[in-house]
């Protein structure tokens, strides 16, 4: 395959990837929400398989996987969140700034909501690293400041969510992404209800 047609290959299937788990994410009925991201999470395999040498496909694998256990929920999930763990290691040694960084910040996410030892590798201070990465890597991004936010929200650190909320609100709109902005900017204005009532 020529190097152009490869990459455009990658750009679509993740692009479509990207959609799917979208629309699944904020549209779907939450009854219909797992077997969905099961299915999804199949296909992003075959994407990630065909572009081994590429991050985009294992980052977006890994989103598809962690929803997916995200949907199942209790212990069941703990077995997805590592395979996810391992995509979001497995594309930032291949190339950690993809897609704006977004591998450091979902696998940050996954270390402060996952429980730590002996149950599962949550780690708090692990979590801030890399979400801190992140963020330098896109300091104007929804997702990261969002998560940001939430992670100090979640952790009762001492430093304020209402600054990294109010960046996220901000955010410049990410082109076909209509969806999924509009959905997580619904998650950053319920976060800051709940930072205010605090």
């Amino acid at each position: 395959m020529p190097k152009a047609a490869h990459a455009a290959g990658v750009d679509e299937s993740v692009a479509e990837l990207q959609h799917e788990w979208e629309v699944i994410r904020y549209q779907t009925p939450q009854a219909e929400r797992e077997k969905r991201f099961e299915t999804l999470a199949a296909k992003a395999r075959k994407v990630s398989e065909t572009y081994p040498d590429r991050a985009e496909p294992l980052v977006w694998e890994g989103i598809i996987v962690s929803s997916w256990a995200g949907e199942k929920g209790g212990l069941g999930a703990l077995g997805l969140v590592k395979q996810a763990k391992g995509l979001y290691e497995q594309a930032i040694a291949i190339n950690g700034k993809v897609l704006d960084g977004s591998a450091y910040n979902s696998l940050g996410v996954l270390y402060y909501k996952v429980p730590g030892w002996p149950v599962g590798f949550g780690d708090k201070a692990k979590a801030k690293e890399l979400l801190q990465t992140a963020l330098a890597l896109n300091p104007k991004g929804i997702d990261p400041n969002f998560f940001y936010a939430d992670y100090l929200f979640e952790t009762k650190q001492p430093e304020q969510p209402l600054p990294y909320l109010e960046r996220a609100l901000q955010a410049p709109p990410r082109p076909g992404r209509q969806v999924a902005d509009t959905g997580r900017r619904e998650e950053v204005r319920a976060l800051m209800e709940k930072v205010k009532a605090r």
